[in-house]
């Protein structure tokens, strides 16, 4: 997600963990603006099973190639979905109707997820506003007939999740082996930004899903 971005810095240590196939069949990448023009025929033939792309941030930013790469994504036969980059210092229920607006009518396989970072946030707004925030675009987003899913790190999981939205799916971004977060409820768990994967220039992040192709056949069937 916007995370991946933080490759850049020269003060950040890069985690070059990897995950067996064999162990977690079902990998994934998730992608934005930033990644360039995809060729997600290449995506797939490397073994990638999903794909997470960037559709909104706030309550107005919609990112330029979303209706491409999802459209683009699912041709080449991968499982889709759409993400939202969370404003903590901006009205939960109109970031919201912003997501909604957005992927209304674009055919998607995942569920839709809510991306909450500390990173490249507002440093000003508290816990609890940046709760009362979540909260109300969480519950917005459920009484529009969505089931969301939420991307955060350990950090961001156990102020802002935890204890407020115990039932949300998760998705766990950890520089981890899957093994090792036994502690976390996770759906999916992001173990990478620096991702090698044909079909896109450059670094992208690495995702695999909590379970073997039953499961992961299974957990798509149920999604609205």
């Amino acid at each position: 997600l916007i995370v991946g971005l933080i490759h850049v810095s020269k003060h950040l240590q890069r985690h070059n963990l990897t995950v067996s196939r064999l162990e977690y069949p079902i990998q994934g990448i998730d992608v934005s603006n930033h990644n360039g023009n995809i060729d997600f025929a290449k995506v797939a033939a490397d073994s990638i099973a999903f794909v997470y792309i960037k559709a909104t941030e706030g309550e107005s930013h919609k990112d330029k190639r979303f209706a491409r790469n999802i459209h683009e994504a699912r041709k080449a036969g991968l499982k889709a979905g759409a993400y939202h980059f969370f404003r903590k210092d901006v009205d939960g229920k109109a970031q919201a109707s912003h997501f909604i607006a957005t992927i209304s009518g674009v055919k998607t396989d995942l569920p839709p997820v809510v991306d909450v970072e500390d990173w490249g946030n507002s440093h000003f707004t508290t816990d609890s506003k940046t709760i009362e925030n979540l909260i109300a675009m969480i519950t917005h987003l459920e009484k529009n007939g969505l089931s969301p899913m939420i991307y955060t790190n350990k950090s961001c999981y156990r102020k802002y999740m935890q204890k407020h939205l115990p039932k949300t799916r998760l998705w766990l971004c950890a520089f981890n082996h899957p093994r090792e977060l036994s502690d976390y409820k996770w759906t999916i768990h992001q173990y990478s930004h620096w991702g090698n994967v044909d079909g896109i220039e450059g670094d992208v992040d690495l995702n695999v899903f909590n379970g073997d192709s039953v499961l992961w056949n299974s957990w798509l069937g149920s999604q609205p």
